[in-house]
């Protein structure tokens, strides 16, 4: 990594100040905000959180931006009522923290969290996106759940993945150029094992000039340089989800 001091990339950046247009549910045995759209459908998209956990506001205001074009999205708490991460703790101590919570073992919750848009929301073509820790996850997901779509992993952090790239539906991995801690070699040995072992379509695209988290940790409003790429992430997001679901 290009900072040991701190293993995982996740300065907080831009909390937003948010308040949300969903609200919260009880799915078995774990807790999860969800936003409908006005509109009656059948496509969903779970939204799998960062180290921060699902009640970030910044995590939240995509999930509504997600509702707001069309989709029953959900976010549901992957760490199963565990403490997030804050940005006051002590990073010499990440390492065990993240040892109960490993991105890996989230099948249990993705199991009854499917189930709940079957059933409940009677979703029938669903995808999943997740940021950094959950970016790592949609990796992962999209090696074991055929039940998905599509994936789009922003900034999932590398050495959290599989080497398996062999993965089951179409997924979109978003990088940031100046990321230092997802630097951009670990990203050229990614496309190498996607190229080598992928057989569904796949895109790999690097922003340039971006830092880890732009897409869901700036506000565009006082970022104005990085706006255009913020936009541009935001849109290619959902274009790829709307060309598989």
């Amino acid at each position: 990594m290009a900072n040991e001091a701190k293993p995982c990339p996740c300065d907080i950046g831009d909390k937003f100040e948010y308040e949300g247009h969903g609200h919260e549910v009880s799915v078995e045995h774990i807790r999860a905000y969800i936003d409908k759209p006005s509109l009656s459908t059948d496509k969903a998209v779970i939204v799998i959180h960062d180290i921060y956990g699902w009640q970030l506001p910044n995590t939240r205001y995509i999930v509504d931006m997600l509702a707001s074009h069309g989709y029953i999205a959900i976010c549901p708490d992957f760490f199963k009522g565990q403490e997030p991460w804050k940005p006051s703790n002590d990073f010499s101590e990440f390492n065990d923290w993240l040892k109960t919570r490993d991105s890996k073992n989230i099948n249990k919750e993705t199991a009854v969290v499917l189930q709940y848009l079957k059933e409940q929301c009677h979703a029938k073509k669903i995808g999943v996106i997740g940021f950094c820790w959950g970016g790592a996850a949609v990796h992962h997901l999209m090696l074991t759940y055929s039940a998905f779509k599509t994936g789009v992993s922003l900034y999932g952090v590398i050495r959290f993945t599989e080497d398996n790239c062999n993965l089951m539906n179409p997924t979109f991995f978003i990088f940031a150029e100046k990321d230092e801690y997802i630097t951009l070699d670990q990203v050229t040995e990614l496309e190498q094992k996607l190229k080598q072992q992928c057989k569904v379509d796949y895109e790999v695209k690097i922003y340039p000039g971006q830092t880890h988290g732009f897409v869901h940790r700036k506000r565009e409003d006082i970022n104005p340089q990085d706006r255009p790429y913020i936009e541009e992430a935001r849109k290619d997001m959902l274009n790829w989800l709307s060309r598989y679901i």
